[in-house]
């Protein structure tokens, strides 16, 4: 697994979390336990006090006689870690348990009668103090502090005991759990694996574009890295077309030219006329392929506003004519294509419409339409009034150089540039009858 790779980062904050929350557990369980074995100690020092009051004895001389006999058989022994004293008033110590010896007395605090205190001293000790009111036969009263302390070697093994439980039982669940962990981003991420692998296909031609089964998340993606790809194609095979047209147009003239240059002062006119018409020639494939090839990355394009501007356009260009456009389009309406591209789809076909037309132009935009089992997000309409395409042209008006009427000025390549170019865009065009106009329709399709 790579150190910069999504699955190594991804799997680096999960286990570093799991760190955080296992120690976290640790802690608190820790706590709680020490918590818990502290409280259960306590209660059973209680015991033991208790046991000492019943082998108590207050004599009529005002004397504390403890039985020889205890309940705790540890308060026999030694060093046996639990031990108790008495004390009565002004703290003298008037008794303490045989597993006491050579141990000094441990003070206790102002107390009131009845009162009890638990605390841990600094010998690492736990200590119950409780201080007691006793009545001989005489109803003489004395008061009384009986202490019980054990040592904290117990509840520490205990504890030590929990943490090593805690950190082989926490160690095994990380592992677990760090595996499943693994496994699923392996799962998860298998999505964008399956994309990368088909774009190196695409890269190395053993496949035209991503027909993948993605995730739904990354189907947005997929679908614009299709959409880049088409353009890109339609890029390369528009500069292939404009050069093939630009050789195919320059050959007439220089055909021309080299037959006038034995003479030339006679056909002063002629060659003019032929440069000036290879300039045009020139400048019009310029325009069409040196123009489009600065584009860094596909963007969105506002087809609206690009309608407004060449109808606005048009308008100037065919003022005589007085036309009326008829525009129906959305406010915005921002689609996945080159602004250039757009240019010459809609410019060519509003431009064609003006040409063919008595008085009005009708243009108009629908969205997400489907059509021929496939799903597109915009259809442009653009109709007009005119005679229409006579029957059996309409497929000569998509070739290279062919023009419905050859008396209207015009290249005679711009409906194939715009068919190419809709085409190589994954989009579909078809021309048809205006049912409103009664003249020329015209729909694209784009994805």
């Amino acid at each position: 697994m790579r150190i910069r790779s999504l699955s190594f980062r991804l799997l680096l904050a999960e286990g570093l979390v799991l760190i955080v929350f296992f120690v976290l557990v640790a802690v608190v369980l820790e706590q709680g336990f020490r918590e818990s074995a502290e409280q259960s100690l306590q209660e059973r020092l209680q015991i033991q006090i208790y046991s000492l009051l019943s082998a108590a004895e207050l004599n009529n001389a005002g004397e504390l006689k403890m039985s020889p006999s205890l309940y705790e058989p540890r308060f026999e022994y030694p060093g046996s870690g639990l031990y108790s004293f008495i004390q009565q008033a002004k703290k003298r110590p008037i008794w303490s348990s045989p597993s006491a010896i050579g141990l000094e007395v441990i003070p206790a605090p102002e107390l009131r009668p009845g009162q009890w205190v638990f605390l841990f001293d600094k010998h690492y000790r736990y200590v119950l103090h409780n201080q007691v009111v006793l009545k001989n036969a005489e109803g003489d009263e004395e008061e009384f502090t009986f202490t019980v302390a054990e040592d904290a070697t117990f509840i520490s093994s205990q504890v030590a005991r929990l943490q090593k439980i805690l950190m082989f039982g926490l160690s095994v669940i990380g592992v677990v759990l760090v595996s499943i962990q693994f496994a699923v981003l392996r799962w998860s991420l298998q999505p964008l694996r399956s994309i990368v692998k088909d774009l190196e296909a695409v890269e190395k031609g053993d496949k035209t574009h991503l027909d993948g089964d993605y995730a739904t998340e990354l189907q947005g993606l997929a679908g614009n890295l299709n959409v880049f790809i088409s353009i890109e194609r339609a890029h390369l095979e528009r500069y292939r077309n404009n050069l093939a047209d630009l050789a195919h147009s320059l050959k007439t003239p220089l055909a021309i030219l080299r037959g006038c240059v034995e003479s030339f002062i006679g056909n002063k006119d002629t060659v003019q006329e032929q440069i000036t018409r290879m300039n045009e020639i020139i400048e019009y494939q310029l325009q069409k392929a040196a123009a489009k090839g600065e584009h860094k990355a596909i963007k969105m394009t506002d087809l609206s506003a690009i309608i407004s501007k060449i109808s606005s356009s048009l308008n100037k260009v065919y003022i005589d004519k007085a036309i009326t456009f008829d525009i129906t389009v959305p406010e915005s309406c921002l689609i996945y294509c080159e602004e250039g591209d757009l240019y010459e789809i809609v410019g060519n076909l509003m431009d064609n419409a003006c040409k063919w037309c008595r008085q009005t132009v009708k243009v108009s935009v629908l969205l997400n339409q489907r059509k021929a089992r496939r799903d597109f997000s915009v259809l442009l309409l653009i109709e007009d009034d005119g005679p229409g395409i006579p029957v059996g042209k309409f497929n000569d008006i998509l070739k290279r150089g062919g023009r419905a009427d050859e008396n209207i000025h015009g290249h005679g390549i711009g409906m194939t540039v715009v068919y190419d170019l809709i085409g190589l865009l994954g989009g579909k065009l078809e021309g048809s009858k205006s049912e409103a106009l009664e003249g020329m329709k015209w729909s694209v399709y784009l994805p």
